[in-house]
C-alpha cells in the first residue's frame, strides 16, 4: 500500500488508486501530452477497498490529489517543450506544416514550462525523502507523508490552475509574463516565491528578444510573440497611405523603410508593468540600432586613406579583381561605415546593461526601465550624430527655408517676374510643368550661384489639378488672350468659397538622400509645400499690386509730356487722373494689407520660429528631440500663419483673388472703363479685409499663445484706428455698402 501511494503521488495509478476517467466507458480518456489539461482531480481510492477506515480514506484522497496535479503539470511541461518538430528531419514539410497548425510552437511556454520543471524535481525530491525515511524508521506512514508535502498543498493547486487558464485560453508570448505578474500578486509567501521564479525564466525569453533586437537590431522572433512586432500584421489599409511615403525608396533603403513601416509595437503582447512610454523607446532603439547597422551603400563620409586602406583589404582576401571583388570591397566598406556609426564598444555597452538585467532574481521596474532609457540615448545620440552633423542636416533645413520658405527673395521675385506673362494664362495640363521650367531656370541663372550647392536637389512640380480649373477669368471689359489669367468664381460669388486659381497648384520637390529620409519624410515636405504655396501667392500678388502701380505711373508721366508738349488736353488728362484716384486709393489699401502681411509671416513668424530651431538643434544632442523640434517648428509656421484656420485661410485667399482681379481691371480702364467693376472689387476687399481683422482681434486668437506676435501685426495694420473704426460697421447689419465716389475723399 505505501509504494502504491507513493507512486499514485507521482501520477501513477493501480489498483488501490484509481484514475476515475479510465473507468467511465462512456467518456474516451485521452492522456496524451496533446491532450487538454484535466480539470477537476481524478485520482481516488478505489471504491472496492473495505479495510481502510474513512477517515483514512479522506487523508489517502486528499493526498493522491497532489499525484494528479503533478501529472497534469508534467504533462503540460512535456507537451510545451517538445522540440520533435524541430528535429524530425525524417519527416516530410508538409507534414511538419500540418503539425505545426495543430499546435503552434511557443518560447515563453518552453520557458515557463522549464520553471515548472524545476518545481516538479524538488517534489519528487520530497516523495523520494519519504520513501527512504519510511523504508528506514517505523514512523506513522499517513503522518509522516502529509507532514512531509504538507508545503505543496499551497503550490500544486494553484499552478495547476495556472496552466489550466493557459491552456484554455491560449495563451502565450509576454501575455504569459502579465499572467503570472498578476498571479504573483496572491499573499502566500511560498506560491510568490515559485511564480516569480516562472516570470524569470519568462523573463530570460524576453531579455533575449532585447538583447537581439536592441544589439543588433534584429528581431528574434520566430511565432510573433513579442510585443515588437513586424507592421505587415497591421491592417492594410492604414498603411496605405504610409506606404506612398516610401515607394520612392530603392532597394538598398531597407533600413529607411524598416524605419518607417517595418516594426510598430503591439498592444496585445505588451504586458502591463511596461508602459507603453518604455516600449516605444525600445522600438526606437531597435530601429535605430538597424539604421546605424544597415547603413546604404551610397553613404559616403571616410577620408581618402580609409577608402584606400578598404581597397587594399580586399584586394589582400581575393588576390585578382573581378565582380566578385567589386561586391566583397562594397560589403567592408558598408562594415566599415557600420563600425564608425556604432562603435563596437557602445554595443557591449548596451549589451551589458541588458546581460545585468537578465541576472537579477526578480523583475525592478525601477532598474528596467532606467537602463532602457539609457539605451535609448545610446542610440539616439549616434542617430543624431548621423544625422545632424555627417549628414549636413542643418545645410538642408537652410536650404528648406530658403526655396520652401521663400528666404532667397530675389530669386523668387526674379523667377515671378520672368513667369507674370505664362501666369496671366491658364495652366495646360500637358505642358504647365515644363511652361514653368523656363523662368525658374532664367531665375536660377541669374541669382543662384555656383557655390550653391542645394539648389541641384530642387525641382518644380505642376501637380495634376485636383480642381477644377476655368479656362477664362471674369470678363471685365472684353474677350481678350494673354489677360484670361484667373480661373475663379465670379464676382456675383465672390463672397462664396473660393476655388483656387489653377496656377495655385506650384510646388517644390526636394531630393533627400539617406538617412535624411529619418527626419525629411514625404509628410514634412507636404508641410512645407502647403506654407511654399502659400507664400508664392502672397508673393504674387503683391507683386501685381506694384507693377500696376508702376504701369499707371508710367501713363501719367506719358500723360505729362504729353500735355507739356501740347499733344494732349490739360481737361482731358484731369479727367483721366480724377478717374484713377479712386483707383489707387483701394489699391493701396490693398498693398499696405498684403504688405504687412508678409512682413509678419516672413519676419514675425518664419524668421523667429528658425532661431528658436537653431537655438534647438545647438542644445540638443537626441535624435527623437530633434524631430519633435522641427515638428513643432513647422507646426508653429503653419498655425502662426492661420493655414489651419478654415475661415482665416478662406478669407485671405478671397483678399489675394480680389486684389488679383483689381489689377486686371485696371488695365482694362483705358479701353472701357467700368466703375461698376470697381465698386463691386471695392466692396467685396472691405468686407473681407474687415472681416479679417475682426477674427484675428479676436480674445481667442490675439488672447492665446498661438501666435504671439499677432498683436505686432495688428498694431501695424490698426496704427491710425482705422480698421478698428471700418470693422465695426461689418457687425452693424444696417451699414450701407460703400461707394465708389466716397473714395474721392483724401
Amino acid at each position: 500500500m505505501l509504494h502504491e501511494v507513493l507512486l499514485a503521488l507521482l501520477g501513477y495509478t493501480g489498483d488501490l488508486i484509481v484514475d476515475e476517467r479510465e473507468h467511465q466507458q462512456s467518456i474516451c480518456v485521452n492522456l496524451s501530452p496533446d491532450a487538454p489539461v484535466g480539470v477537476d482531480c481524478t485520482f481516488k481510492l478505489a471504491p472496492d477497498i473495505s479495510f481502510i477506515q474513512p477517515s483514512d480514506r479522506d487523508v489517502i484522497e486528499r493526498l493522491v490529489a497532489l499525484g494528479f496535479y503533478y501529472r497534469e503539470l508534467d504533462r503540460f511541461a512535456t507537451k510545451s517543450r517538445d522540440l520533435s518538430w524541430i528535429r524530425s528531419a525524417n519527416v516530410s514539410p508538409l507534414s511538419r506544416i500540418s503539425e505545426l497548425s495543430k499546435e503552434k510552437p511557443s518560447v515563453y511556454r518552453r520557458a515557463i514550462a522549464n520553471g515548472i520543471v524545476e518545481i516538479l524535481s524538488v517534489y519528487r525530491s520530497a516523495v523520494l525523502h519519504i520513501e527512504q525515511k519510511l523504508l528506514s524508521e517505523s514512523v506513522p506512514i499517513l503522518a509522516t507523508v502529509t507532514q512531509s508535502l504538507n508545503k505543496f498543498f499551497i503550490l500544486l493547486p494553484p499552478l495547476h490552475d495556472l496552466i489550466l487558464e493557459i491552456d484554455r485560453n491560449d495563451i502565450r508570448g509576454c501575455q504569459l509574463l502579465n499572467l503570472l505578474n498578476k498571479s504573483c500578486h496572491c499573499g502566500v509567501p511560498e506560491l510568490q516565491t515559485c511564480i516569480q521564479r516562472l516570470l524569470w525564466h519568462g523573463h530570460q525569453v524576453m531579455y533575449n528578444q532585447l538583447a537581439s533586437w536592441m544589439v543588433y537590431g534584429i528581431l528574434h522572433d520566430q511565432h510573433g510573440e513579442f510585443f515588437i512586432q513586424r507592421q505587415e500584421d497591421r491592417n492594410a489599409e492604414q498603411d496605405s497611405s504610409q506606404s506612398q511615403m516610401v515607394a520612392s525608396l530603392s532597394i538598398d533603403d531597407s533600413s529607411l523603410k524598416d524605419w518607417h513601416l517595418g516594426f510598430h509595437v503591439s498592444l496585445d503582447m505588451l504586458p502591463d508593468y511596461i508602459q507603453m512610454r518604455v516600449a516605444e523607446s525600445i522600438l526606437f532603439a531597435g530601429k535605430a540600432i538597424r539604421v546605424l547597422r544597415n547603413p546604404s551603400t551610397k553613404f559616403q563620409f571616410q577620408p581618402a586613406d580609409s577608402r584606400e586602406q578598404i581597397r587594399k583589404i580586399s584586394q589582400k582576401s581575393l588576390g585578382s579583381g573581378g565582380r566578385f571583388a567589386q561586391q566583397n570591397e562594397s560589403f567592408i566598406e558598408k562594415e566599415k561605415i557600420a563600425d564608425h556609426l556604432l562603435p563596437q564598444s557602445e554595443a557591449d555597452k548596451i549589451e551589458t546593461m541588458l546581460q545585468n538585467l537578465k541576472e537579477t532574481s526578480e523583475f525592478h521596474k525601477r532598474s528596467f526601465e532606467s537602463a532602457i532609457d539609457k539605451i535609448r540615448a545610446v542610440a539616439a545620440s549616434h542617430l543624431w550624430q548621423l544625422v545632424v552633423i555627417r549628414a549636413d542636416l542643418s545645410g538642408h533645413l537652410k536650404a528648406l527655408k530658403d526655396y520652401f520658405l521663400l528666404a532667397k527673395g530675389d530669386f523668387f521675385q526674379c523667377f515671378v517676374e520672368e513667369s507674370r506673362q505664362l501666369l496671366r494664362l491658364p495652366p495646360r495640363q500637358s505642358t504647365a510643368e515644363a511652361d514653368l521650367m523656363v523662368p525658374f531656370q532664367m531665375a536660377a541663372l541669374k541669382t543662384i550661384g555656383d557655390e550653391d550647392k542645394y539648389f541641384s536637389r530642387v525641382s518644380l512640380r505642376m501637380p495634376s489639378f485636383g480642381v477644377t480649373v476655368r479656362t477664362s477669368r471674369v470678363d471685365v471689359t472684353k474677350p481678350s488672350t494673354h489677360n484670361d489669367m484667373l480661373s475663379g468664381p465670379s464676382l456675383s460669388s465672390a463672397s462664396s468659397e473660393v476655388s483656387l486659381d489653377g496656377w495655385d497648384g506650384i510646388a517644390l520637390e526636394y531630393s533627400v538622400d539617406w538617412p535624411l529620409q529619418l527626419f525629411i519624410t514625404q509628410e514634412v515636405l507636404s508641410k512645407y509645400v502647403k506654407v511654399f504655396q502659400y507664400l508664392l501667392r502672397l508673393k504674387r500678388t503683391q507683386m501685381e499690386l506694384e507693377k500696376s502701380w508702376a504701369s499707371v505711373m508710367h501713363q501719367d508721366h506719358t500723360d505729362f509730356a504729353a500735355r507739356k508738349n501740347g499733344k494732349l488736353k490739360s481737361s482731358k488728362s484731369q479727367q483721366r487722373r480724377q478717374r484713377v484716384r479712386p483707383m489707387w486709393h483701394i489699391r493701396e489699401h490693398m498693398a499696405f494689407l498684403i504688405r504687412n502681411l508678409q512682413f509678419y509671416i516672413q519676419v514675425d513668424v518664419i524668421e523667429s520660429q528658425w532661431n528658436v530651431l537653431q537655438a534647438r538643434i545647438q542644445e540638443s544632442h537626441d535624435f527623437t528631440e530633434l524631430v519633435e523640434f522641427h515638428q513643432e517648428y513647422l507646426s508653429a509656421l503653419i498655425s502662426q500663419s492661420f493655414l489651419d484656420i478654415g475661415s482665416v485661410s478662406r478669407i485671405l485667399d478671397s483678399i489675394m483673388k480680389l486684389c488679383l482681379q483689381f489689377c486686371w481691371t485696371v488695365e482694362n480702364q483705358d479701353s472701357n472703363p467700368n466703375t461698376t467693376e470697381l465698386e463691386h472689387l471695392t466692396e467685396e476687399f472691405n468686407k473681407k479685409s474687415n472681416s479679417l481683422y475682426t477674427i484675428l482681434r479676436s480674445s481667442r486668437l490675439a488672447g492665446s499663445q498661438r501666435a504671439p506676435f499677432l498683436r505686432r501685426f495688428l498694431l501695424r495694420l490698426n496704427f491710425n484706428s482705422f480698421f478698428e473704426t471700418t470693422a465695426k460697421g461689418v457687425l452693424n447689419i444696417v451699414r450701407p455698402r460703400p461707394t465708389l465716389p466716397a473714395l474721392n475723399q483724401d
